[in-house]
């Protein structure tokens, strides 16, 4: 929600991994036109002010990575939203994965988290270890790849030095919400 129209238009055209868009991407009458297809394109920093209901948009996937509690992404409802599934772990929220835990969903639920990528690699795998063998204590490593936060060169970091390094040259240890989920 927080990109220009234009530029939309630019980083769906020019990926620096998947590489150039085959097919025609612009914009008309401020909606984002892939292949033709119209996309009504919100611009709102807050969740509250997306009308929402006016397209008929009832389930929202909160992936900023801002609004990670019920609170929080509670806004996206004001907006006539139905429900909203959080893609980062919550501190608050219901918490499911996929093949772990989906049994416990309760329609009830307006805000829901699918946790992390880490943890939705991992449970599915400890819970049929758990369910044929049991699992008194594990230890996981996870290597995460190079995400949005993390430096590509050295600055300088006073809360994590380590953090501050350069992520394409180093392992960087950090933590991770895939034990508690």
């Amino acid at each position: 929600p927080f990109i220009d129209l234009e530029y939309m238009v630019y980083m769906f055209k020019y990926d620096s991994v998947h590489g150039r868009f085959n097919g025609d991407v612009h914009t008309k009458d401020g909606k984002l036109f892939i292949n033709n297809k119209p996309i009504v394109v919100f611009s709102e920093r807050d969740p509250a002010n997306i009308a929402w209901g006016s397209v008929g948009a009832d389930y929202i996937v909160e992936s900023t990575g801002v609004f990670t509690t019920t609170d929080k992404a509670s806004a996206h409802l004001k907006g006539g939203a139905k429900k909203v599934i959080i893609s980062a772990p919550s501190a608050d929220a219901p918490m499911f994965v996929c093949g772990v835990n989906l049994d416990a969903y309760d329609s009830k639920y307006t805000v829901i988290s699918n946790a992390s990528c880490t943890t939705n690699c991992l449970a599915p795998l400890a819970k049929v270890i758990n369910d044929k063998f049991g699992i008194v204590e594990g230890l996981m490593t996870t290597v995460h790849a190079t995400t949005a936060t993390q430096k590509t060169v050295d600055g300088p970091s006073n809360k994590d030095w380590r953090g501050a390094r350069a992520v394409n040259n180093n392992i960087i240890p950090s933590s991770t919400g895939a034990a508690k989920a």
